[in-house]
């Protein structure tokens, strides 16, 4: 993953998640990546997270905990730092808090997306037919100026469910912890070759 350029004006940018350490998942690893190529970069970073406030833990997966009524604490944090730019990664609590602030103070901000949370709900709970909960999230992310996605293929899918103003935000690799050449383990199996890399869980669909 090559390094962001240094930047001649240093932004302040508010990044908004509900995922954060100690959690350890994709979404994670991609944003604390982000944040340490944007302060790499001379930009400075502040990270509205779960750990600022009084948590819960997120039903059918309690080691996952959800701020509790986040709303004042994200707003006395946005007003008192006053950032050039606000991204919402999440849709949970603090993703809400973040987008109402916003909406109400007339902030422009972006969002991202991240996990299909529709599929995800239903294979865990049964509950909310996925196509309603594809409503639920095109209207969190109708009022954000762009909602980067990781893939085309993603994009596309978005778009077949009503979104709008998709941004590519690809994702790349770090050279210094990965580095193909040719004589590695890999470079000798039989082609075609798959590889999983993730948690095992039911939501990932595996067994597809």
């Amino acid at each position: 993953m090559q390094g962001l350029e240094p930047v001649e004006t240093m932004q302040k940018i508010a990044l908004v998640t509900d995922a954060w350490a100690p959690q350890i998942n994709g979404v994670v690893t991609t944003l604390s990546s982000v944040v340490g190529e944007l302060e790499a970069a001379g930009h400075d970073v502040g990270v509205i997270h779960p750990g600022l406030f009084l948590t819960v833990p997120m039903p059918s997966y309690p080691e996952i905990r959800l701020a509790a009524a986040p709303y004042l604490g994200t707003a006395r944090r946005l007003l008192a730092w006053r950032p050039d730019a606000v991204h919402i990664a999440t849709e949970g609590p603090c993703g809400l808090a973040a987008r109402a602030f916003c909406l109400r103070h007339g902030w422009c901000f972006t969002t991202s997306f991240h996990t299909k949370f529709p599929e995800y709900i239903h294979a865990r709970l049964g509950v909310l037919p996925v196509r309603t909960g594809y409503g639920v999230l095109r209207r969190f992310h109708q009022p954000a100026a762009h909602t980067l996605v990781s893939t085309p293929a993603f994009s596309e899918f978005l778009s077949e469910h009503g979104f709008s103003d998709l941004r590519l935000w690809p994702r790349g690799v770090d050279t210094k912890r990965f580095k193909p050449w040719a004589g590695n383990l890999f470079s000798q199996l039989p082609r075609p070759l798959f590889a999983y890399l993730g948690r095992v869980a039911v939501e990932k669909n595996i067994g597809v």
